[in-house]
């Protein structure tokens, strides 16, 4: 059974396919597919039921829905147009049950078969737009507006249907179109949980989590002062010689490699990935969320990024090397833009760190003295003495060597 339902929906989904449509266009021509096939059986079955009821004019609609619906489906497979499937369903949706009850000579008489109507704008909701489908539900009303009257003109003799068969018929009617309104309900519902999904997914790639639920609830602006917070700065030595020799694939390959096992560090230590420009990397201990071990944990984080980065390996098969620049004080963070917005961080203390990174020495930690004084009861730090620093003059650096032995 589950062979045959796999073997069907690949059926389902070869019909009008193109390789080129986006997987949204693919998932509603299936699904639109798979409601014209399921509404086919109740075309064929109620003609054939008026048929035996004595009705052959009632009967001949159903059929000519059949038809028109498989002609359309034809259609659409050779022409691949998801816009002439789409109105052709949704106009005999509309019509045929309409004309079907002014057969019969109204609503009683015809068991409600007007109902079927009301998938036109259920179906426009799901496979047009929310905009586009009122139209369709105001012609609904106007053809429901328009049995009484009409029915008298075409039939003034409604219908006498044995009483079983019309309880069947409103029945069925009832119950079909039911199910396939909840199908397209449901499936219009997951489709937009799942785009919801997605969208949250792209958005704490960008944001923190903290930051983005503020982002969602409200468009203000969003801005906080950290007293306590710790920056680090990382970037790739000679890296612009070296990216000079690769093929493009091979510089975003190599970037991606080390950039994701970065990545993997910020999560176990509870940090927050700031950005990346080019071969540079900028990491934040202490902000959105603030904690009291903001350079230890950076700190920590910094000198297993060395470790990692040497089982990375450039071109000519030497090791790659970054420079590391760490210092804490207060920050300011904030979002900037509403197009392609930024979680960013601004004050002295990151402007320092990017200045230890950028004066820094290959495969070393460099920190300034905002950062020292947290560290130096935990980690080992080598003075380096004063370093010239472009805007701030002399400043005293040192390097991080390590944890101290407990």
């Amino acid at each position: 059974m589950r062979e045959f339902g796999r073997q069907a929906m690949a059926f389902i989904t070869r019909i009008g396919a193109d390789p080129g449509d986006p997987v949204e266009l693919r998932l509603r021509k299936a699904l639109l597919v798979t409601v014209a096939l399921m509404v086919l059986p109740a075309g064929v079955i109620w003609g054939a039921l008026y048929w035996v009821a004595g009705e052959p004019t009632a009967a001949l609609l159903p059929w000519t829905y059949f038809v028109g619906s498989l002609l359309s489906l034809a259609a659409f497979h050779l022409a691949r147009s998801f816009v002439l499937l789409r109105r052709a369903q949704l106009l005999l949706i509309l019509l045929v049950p309409f004309l079907l009850t002014l057969a019969l000579g109204g609503l009683a008489a015809s068991g409600g078969v007007i109902l079927w109507s009301l998938l036109a704008p259920l179906g426009a909701v799901t496979f047009d737009s929310p905009r586009r489908a009122w139209r369709w539900f105001v012609a609904f009303l106007v053809f429901l507006a328009l049995t009484m009257p009409l029915s008298a003109l075409v039939r003034p003799e409604p219908a006498t249907l044995p009483e079983g068969l019309l309880l069947a018929f409103l029945a069925m009617n009832v119950g079909a179109v039911s199910l396939i309104a909840f199908v397209l309900l449901a499936t219009f519902a997951r489709q937009r949980e799942d785009a919801q999904a997605k969208a949250d997914g792209l958005l704490l790639n960008i944001l923190p989590p903290e930051i983005a639920e503020l982002l969602k609830a409200d468009s203000r602006q969003i801005a906080e002062q950290f007293d306590e917070a710790s920056v680090l700065f990382a970037d790739v030595v000679d890296f612009t010689p070296l990216s000079a020799r690769m093929t493009a694939s091979d510089v975003v390959g190599l970037l991606d490699r080390l950039f994701t096992d970065f990545d993997a560090l910020v999560d176990r230590y509870g940090l927050e990935k700031i950005k990346t420009i080019g071969d540079a990397y900028m990491v934040a201990s202490g902000v959105p969320r603030r904690r009291p071990d903001h350079a230890r944990a950076l700190a920590t984080m910094a000198l297993e990024m060395l470790d990692l980065v040497a089982t990375h390996r450039r071109d000519d098969g030497a090791a790659i090397e970054l420079r590391i620049g760490i210092n804490s004080g207060p920050v300011v963070a904030g979002v900037i833009g509403r197009r392609k917005f930024i979680y960013d961080l601004w004050g002295d203390a990151v402007n320092t760190a990017s200045r230890m990174e950028s004066h820094g020495t290959a495969g070393q930690v460099q920190i300034a003295e905002g950062a020292y004084e947290l560290l130096k009861d935990d980690f080992v730090c080598q003075p380096r003495g004063l370093v010239e620093v472009k805007g701030k003059g002399a400043i005293r650096t040192w390097y991080l060597v390590g944890p101290k032995p407990r």
